[in-house]
């Protein structure tokens, strides 16, 4: 296949959101609320022929529906894309459906266990002081490429017993799988095949030299059967843990600190009461939750009395589903103080984020330690502010200056 062919013709611009809606339009990108808004006073569940054929859920309650459906709904792909190619590349548990999907995900919950990150807590807290000092004195940072960006990257490679200075290769790997990879097939299965052979070298590493990381962890886990794991599936799940684990937390931990940016009054109320800082961070997800997953149709039924065919694929939005009124009063405003709050940033049903003590503990640690050295910030009026475009959102330019003046 050449390039050119690799490469998906241009999305045209959205004129008709309702019959014609596109994640990846820049109007999307740039403020997508107002958009899910007017999606949802138009019907429950909305569809496009953009993608080959997608359905969006609109409310909290069409999103559930289908997250906790495994019948109607497979999760063997989990980005809404141009092109369906054949499946070769899984990565269990988050491309498993039932059977398979209950074993291959229980062997990843014990490293992520409250008890596991405490052990952790320590070492993400001088990650984000050892970042925070090489740029406090200039007085200004690009906070998501200087600051947001490496906290989940150090602190993933630290527990999967690889070098942090590999940290870059990680974050090509997954600009080229998250974004590029959406409209340029190559992008994705050149990314896909570097981290697969990064990956497979460390395996070999282990199988003559074990160590106490999650890499081997998982080469020692068995399955069902009690027989060890394929290489493929030790593969596939450390391609997960990478994916799932670095993109979405860099995006959660960027919006969080843009909202304070341009929010003073919740800034100085989380310096002055830091024990907020824990219905805080559950408000900043649900508020800009970062992650949207997708689902097949494999059999027709009907979702919030909408028919939905096989042959589509579903663009599972978790962050509309959090903006719903229906569900959260106030769904438009950001209170940092809310206590019924029953999001859906880590997803719902069988599915549901084995890393979000991994997640919370980030954030609140990369928060906590910039409030205690950066109390004063606010957006540059000289820089722009650029989000992610398709699958995770969050800021990718983020401008900052310190102090009050």
């Amino acid at each position: 296949m050449s390039d050119s062919a690799s490469i998906m013709p241009e999305h045209p611009p959205v004129t008709d959101w309702i019959n014609d809606f596109d994640h990846t339009d820049p109007v999307w990108t740039e403020d997508p609320f107002p958009i899910w808004e007017k999606l949802r006073a138009a019907s429950p569940v909305v569809h496009t022929e953009r993608f080959l054929g997608c359905y969006m859920p609109t409310t909290y309650q069409a999103v559930k529906e289908i997250a906790y459906d495994t019948e109607h709904f497979s999760s063997r792909r989990v980005i809404v894309r141009d092109v369906r190619p054949e499946i070769t590349a899984r990565a269990p548990p988050i491309t498993s459906d039932p059977p398979e999907h209950k074993p291959a995900k229980q062997i990843l919950l014990p490293p992520f266990t409250p008890d596991a990150m405490k052990k952790l807590e320590p070492r993400v807290r001088a990650i984000c002081n050892e970042l925070i000092d090489e740029f406090i004195a200039e007085g200004k940072c690009d906070a998501a490429a200087r600051y947001t960006k490496h906290v989940p990257v150090r602190a993933i490679a630290h527990m999967l017993g690889i070098p942090e200075k590999d940290g870059d290769l990680f974050i090509k790997w997954i600009h080229g799988i998250l974004e590029l990879g959406i409209k340029d097939d190559n992008a994705l299965m050149d990314a896909v095949k570097e981290m697969t052979g990064y990956f497979a070298g460390h395996l070999e590493q282990r199988k003559k030299n074990p160590t106490d990381d999650l890499i081997s962890t998982l080469m020692k886990a068995k399955d069902k059967d009690g027989n060890p794991l394929t290489d493929e599936h030790v593969l596939g799940s450390l391609r997960l843990l990478l994916i799932a684990g670095i993109d979405t937390t860099w995006s959660a931990i960027g919006s969080s600190l843009w909202h304070l940016a341009k929010t003073p009054a919740d800034r100085e109320r989380l310096v002055k009461e830091p024990a907020l800082m824990p219905l805080a961070v559950e408000e900043l997800l649900r508020a800009y939750s970062p992650v949207t997953m997708a689902r097949e149709v494999m059999k027709e039924t009907t979702v919030s009395g909408c028919p939905v065919r096989p042959g589509n694929m579903v663009l599972l939005s978790f962050p509309a589903a959090n903006r719903d009124p229906a569900m959260f009063p106030d769904a438009d405003k950001v209170v940092i103080d809310r206590k019924e709050n029953r999001h859906a940033a880590f997803g719902l049903g069988i599915h549901r984020c084995v890393g979000s003590n991994l997640a919370r503990m980030e954030m609140t640690v990369a928060i906590e330690e910039w409030l205690k050295r950066i109390p004063d910030f606010r957006l540059d009026p000289a820089g722009k502010v650029t989000w992610s475009e398709g699958t995770v959102r969050g800021p990718r330019q983020l401008p900052l200056l310190f102090g009050t003046n």
